[in-house]
């Protein structure tokens, strides 16, 4: 499906259009079940309620405003109506349950790639589940296993920094957003729709590349690193490790390698950030 450029003369934002992005999803043959509220309190939180009322994998939830949203340590995630791109994914990965941490992984260059694939930007993976632009977080992600009816299930949630072009004083330093990336002599309003499909695309593709596919899918997630090659600080709990990111091993976990040589494997971290 072609789309235009959805934006208002006076550049207020276009609220997405639910009937126009399922029927873009049926046209493209995605599996994804789409359905937009204009509020609630978390798109996560309102999924694995579905799953435990017998919804099944495939649903997804966009939301033009979240009271509740949140991201990892029970961050609140923010952003104002109708800007950005909010939503959730109900899903039962295919694949032993051992695998399933892959999937931030997977989820994270599959964001990259709808990016790349509509706006000439390219985004970096800031291991374990953010995506960065110029030095600044554009986006996040967090899986979160439930368990259904019928049996365990996953829910991937997404925050990604679309058309939002003032951040609060605690964030102007630290926040980003695609309009605000792209070079234009004045603001431009990203079509929120197309990039909503890009989305869905990408993830329909890559999400299956959780167990044979996934060594090849590391590739090109270590050319997208932000951290590989530098000297970072992890924190886990009350500790903190401190080195040179030098890889992701086959799981995805960060490969970290100590001044006094000792190597140290992270499965997950707090927060990671650069020492330089």
């Amino acid at each position: 499906m072609t789309t235009s450029t959805r934006v208002n003369s006076n550049s207020e934002p276009i609220p997405l259009d639910q009937a126009w992005l399922q029927t873009a999803c049926a046209e493209s043959d995605l599996p994804w079940r789409v359905r937009v509220v204009a509020e609630t309190g978390s798109t996560s939180d309102d999924l694995r309620s579905a799953a435990l009322a017998g919804e099944g994998p495939g649903a997804v939830l966009f939301a033009e405003a979240q009271t509740a949203g949140r991201g990892r340590r029970a961050n609140r995630w923010l952003a104002p109506p109708g800007r950005d791109l909010m939503l959730s994914l109900l899903l039962r990965p295919e694949g032993p349950h051992a695998c399933w941490p892959r999937l931030t992984t997977l989820a994270a260059l599959a964001l990259c790639r709808a990016i790349e694939a509509v706006l000439p930007l390219r985004p970096l993976i800031k291991w374990p589940n953010d995506l960065h632009l110029g030095g600044r977080k554009l986006a996040g992600l967090l899986a979160e296993t439930a368990v259904a009816p019928g049996g365990a299930v996953l829910v991937l949630g997404i925050g990604l920094n679309v058309n939002t072009r003032e951040f609060p004083a605690a964030l102007a330093d630290t926040a980003t957003s695609l309009t605000r990336e792209l070079s234009a002599p004045r603001p431009v309003e990203v079509d929120r729709h197309e990039l909503a499909v890009s989305l869905l695309t990408e993830l329909h593709r890559q999400l299956p590349r959780l167990d044979e596919g996934f060594v090849e899918a590391l590739h090109e997630v270590r050319a997208r690193s932000l951290l590989l090659g530098r000297q970072v600080r992890a924190r886990q709990g009350q500790g903190e490790v401190v080195g040179r990111a030098v890889d992701l091993d086959e799981e995805g976990r960060l490969r970290l390698e100590r001044a006094d040589g000792e190597t140290v494997l992270l499965d997950s971290a707090e927060s990671v950030r650069q020492v330089y």
